[in-house]
């Protein structure tokens, strides 16, 4: 085996070839330092005097299914700039660690495409040191985002466990990154994002959320610039909420079986697009069934359609009028549950024509979160929430971005 092999084929270069032998299966190399390319690790002075070695033994990349080791005698030298012993420094390796940096990057490279457990047994090594080297990695790239060029941004909750566990996530909506994952789901989660956003002082123009009171707080205080944009998914979902409420209230103010047994198991057919019934399955025929039942319920539900349009207008002054004309007709129908949707709708108005002016949502939010439950899904949990949180940093880069 030449030199120039263990450079081009295992990213060893400066040290010289000494032998190789094979023992329990293993590919053992044995190299060695140059004399002339002894320096002191700290000061890097190559007025040094020998002092003996330690000998060390480093994980290599494998040959085939060949694991392949690296022993080398590393030298210790007295420093006559330091006035101290010290090990030299191998460019190879890191000696805190039993492998090679081409032995980490390949071990990261695996765990792109298989899970931490595949990635160990593939390599030979415990399924601890593949979950480090994964670790280091995401905290040398995705601890420390930078905020300077953010732009446009999405802040939502994830559950991530019983017991009403959440994380807060906020997302780069430019660059589809997250850029930062707080504990919890009060308004202190941010906390650290917003002392970062206030060193860094970026240019953020539009933030999408939902319409907690919190976020809207927390964003109006520490980004009053910055234009809100309420997410018109969040919108429709608590308008379904309520709608579900009404039925529900409906079905226990009717008296006739007959009327209960057509308003029973309506809830998912009042809450589904009309373009999205079964027509197999008669779907849009039981829903029609129900709404000539009765006419509050047939008003709600066609009021709900409608509310949809408030996203689809030419323009703003398009937007505007048509919300007015829907506040309106909620009003006049007499049907408290509209009456109080068409306050709310009053109270966010801004947020909600704020989507004309940024037509941002949280839903490329909603598409990371349904990537960290397959994540969490796939590695059966998380123990380490250090280690979590930086996956969910660098979910981003792939389908499932180094899953565990």
């Amino acid at each position: 085996m030449s030199t120039s092999l263990l450079y081009h084929g295992f990213g060893i270069h400066g040290y010289e070839y000494v032998r190789t032998h094979y023992e329990s299966g293993k590919v053992i190399f044995t190299i060695r330092q140059r004399r002339e390319n002894l320096r002191c690790s700290v000061c890097r002075s190559r007025h040094v005097i020998l002092k003996g070695t330690t000998q060390r033994q480093f994980r290599c990349l494998p040959i085939g299914l060949k694991p392949v080791w690296v022993t080398i005698a590393i030298q210790r030298v007295w420093c006559l700039n330091c006035q101290l012993v010290r090990q030299v420094r191998l460019g190879f390796a890191d000696p805190r660690f039993t492998y090679t940096k081409n032995f980490e990057r390949y071990a990261v490279e695996l765990s792109r495409h298989m899970t931490i457990l595949d990635v160990a047994r593939h390599l030979g090594v415990s399924w601890d040191v593949v979950k480090d080297i994964q670790k280091r990695y995401l905290k040398k790239r995705f601890s420390r985002p930078k905020f300077k060029k953010l732009k446009r941004l999405s802040i939502d909750e994830i559950s991530i466990g019983k017991g009403h566990r959440y994380l807060t996530i906020v997302l780069d909506l430019v660059t589809g990154a997250v850029v930062f994952v707080g504990d919890g789901k009060a308004a202190e989660a941010l906390d650290p994002f917003w002392k970062r956003i206030k060193r860094s002082k970026p240019n953020i123009e539009a933030i999408a959320i939902d319409m907690s009171p919190a976020y809207i707080s927390a964003v109006s205080e520490k980004l009053p610039e910055a234009v809100i944009v309420f997410d018109h998914f969040h919108v429709i979902k608590l308008y379904n909420e309520r709608l579900s409420e009404f039925r529900r209230q409906l079905y226990h103010q009717l008296t006739g079986s007959m009327q209960k047994k057509v308003i029973k198991g309506t809830r998912w057919l009042l809450l589904k697009n009309p373009e999205n019934l079964n027509a197999e399955r008669n779907e849009h025929q039981r829903l029609q069934q129900a709404l000539a039942l009765n006419q509050p319920l047939a008003t709600v539900y066609y009021m709900k359609e409608d509310l949809r349009r408030i996203w689809s207008q030419k323009d703003q002054k398009d937007a505007d009028i048509f919300l007015d004309d829907w506040i309106a007709r909620a009003r006049a129908s007499g049907i408290e549950m509209l009456e109080k949707f068409a306050d709310t709708l009053i109270e966010h108005r801004y947020g909600i024509l704020s989507y004309y002016r940024y037509p941002i949502s949280t839903g490329p939010l909603e598409g990371t979160n349904n990537k960290i439950k397959t994540m969490k899904r796939q590695a059966y949990g998380f123990r380490d929430m250090e280690f979590f949180k930086l996956k969910i940093m660098g979910i981003h880069l792939t389908k499932y971005a180094l899953v565990g």
